[in-house]
């Protein structure tokens, strides 16, 4: 297993760590928030580093497309799973990324079949990377409503961005 991997690997375990502390903190500003907070930074400069990694020491495999994004979903997931849970988040923007995410891994699948490999688009990382910082400014300032609503204004606007850009560009992995 290369070095990269096992950096996603640390990713996906840092997920019922992250769970659990948020969990603890009960949606309340405090120490147990702060600390999920840092385990969710943590958790996501590791998706920078594993990539970096990877692309630097060419350790790119196939277990490595797989798991990198599913681990990113993971732990984004996780965190709008918490936020629902306190009503800090409306299910519908949830249920919105977890419809993308699901479309998205779908086309991959169907394109996988027919022997083309779609790669991660800019759109994508746009997407994962405001999520992630979205989400850090609502763990920092869960009371504050307004940047809520501004995260979850971001967070949906790049979530459907991404998707229908992947499906325009995808297009011809369903009918051919």
């Amino acid at each position: 297993m290369t070095t990269a991997s096992k950096i996603t690997l640390l990713r996906v375990a840092f997920v019922p760590v992250y769970m659990v502390l948020m969990y603890l903190s009960n949606g309340e500003p405090g120490l147990r928030m702060w600390i999920a907070l840092g385990v969710f930074i943590l958790a996501s400069l590791t998706d920078y580093v594993d990539g970096m990694i990877a692309r630097k020491y060419e350790q790119i495999t196939d277990f490595g497309k797989f798991l990198d994004p599913l681990a990113d979903k993971l732990l984004v997931i996780a965190a709008m799973v918490m936020f629902c849970s306190w009503g800090l988040m409306p299910a519908w923007a949830l249920m919105l990324v977890l419809t993308r995410e699901f479309a998205v891994t779908g086309l991959r699948l169907v394109a996988v079949g027919k022997g083309k490999v779609i790669a991660a688009g800019w759109s994508g990382k746009v997407k994962t990377a405001s999520t992630m910082i979205g989400l850090c400014v609502m763990m920092a300032f869960p009371t504050v409503g307004f940047l809520g609503w501004l995260v979850i204004a971001v967070i949906v606007v790049t979530t459907v961005y991404s998707g229908v850009e992947y499906f325009i560009k995808n297009w011809n992995c369903l009918w051919n």
